[in-house]
């Protein structure tokens, strides 16, 4: 037998002043996978224009690299994958039961960590752009 409740409405977002750590998770771990499944529709786009040739494919990357918010954007791309990864493994040691009561930290220190390798990357992606 089935028992049904109310669960209140999902489209209530007047409640996000009440999330969690826990369900800023969640919501940043759908985001960021979003995010990465529209990046690899873009990168399938690029990778496609190969078959016209080396030369076509040498000049989109050469055309794409000159934008400076293709450089900005590779940044946060880069911020999006860090943290997906690091909150996917938080997620696994979670279903582990290992931390459990850590929950909390370790999605902060996943932010932290994010941030800090953002940054790092800084140089890395706009050098030479300006």
């Amino acid at each position: 037998m089935s028992q049904s409740y109310d669960r209140g409405l999902v489209e209530n977002f007047g409640r996000w002043t009440e999330f969690s750590a826990g369900m800023w998770a969640w919501v940043f771990h759908k985001f960021t996978g979003w995010v990465l499944i529209g990046y690899l529709f873009t990168h399938i786009a690029v990778l496609s224009t190969a078959i016209e040739g080396a030369s076509m494919y040498n000049g989109t990357l050469q055309g794409l690299e000159a934008l400076l918010i293709v450089r900005f954007m590779e940044v946060g791309l880069l911020a999006v994958a860090v943290f997906h990864i690091l909150n996917g493994v938080r997620l696994l040691f979670v279903d582990l039961g290992l931390g459990l009561d850590a929950q909390d930290k370790s999605f902060y220190a996943s932010l932290i960590l994010t941030g800090a390798i953002a940054v790092a990357s800084i140089p890395t992606f706009l050098g030479g752009a300006f």
